[in-house]
């Protein structure tokens, strides 16, 4: 049901390692499901750094706003620009297209905290 290589915060929120320090970020299917169509999302700026568990970015939907949290502590490095005109990847792709911003972490360790896609899909109730 969610993909074994990504790291998962009880938010909702993946978290894909990538080359060196830097890791993708982005809404699990689970959270795009709920939240319905996607119709406009906030990213946060190349960058800013950011703590865990901060919110740093809104998604909206024909439903509601809710708040993406950090998953990790660090400076964005990339912000998905495609999602300024195409919003509804987030649904359509959200482990692919639909990524958010990119992070470059400060503290590698805080990546041992999350979960992995068997402890998510508890919390996901799947």
């Amino acid at each position: 049901m969610f993909p074994e290589d990504l790291r998962y915060t009880e938010k909702h929120e993946w978290v894909r390692a990538g080359n060196g320090s830097t890791v993708r970020v982005g809404i699990t299917s689970y959270a795009a499901e709920a939240l319905g169509d996607v119709v406009y999302v906030s990213l946060p700026q190349v960058g800013e750094e950011v703590a865990l568990d901060d919110a740093c970015a809104e998604v909206e939907s024909t439903k509601s706003v809710s708040d993406v949290y950090a998953p990790v502590s660090g400076v964005i490095t990339a912000v998905n620009e495609q999602l300024t005109d195409t919003p509804d990847v987030v649904n359509a792709d959200p482990y692919g297209d639909g990524w958010l911003f990119e992070v470059e972490l400060s503290e590698p360790s805080e990546l041992d905290d999350l979960l992995d896609a068997d402890g998510y899909a508890e919390v996901a109730g799947e």
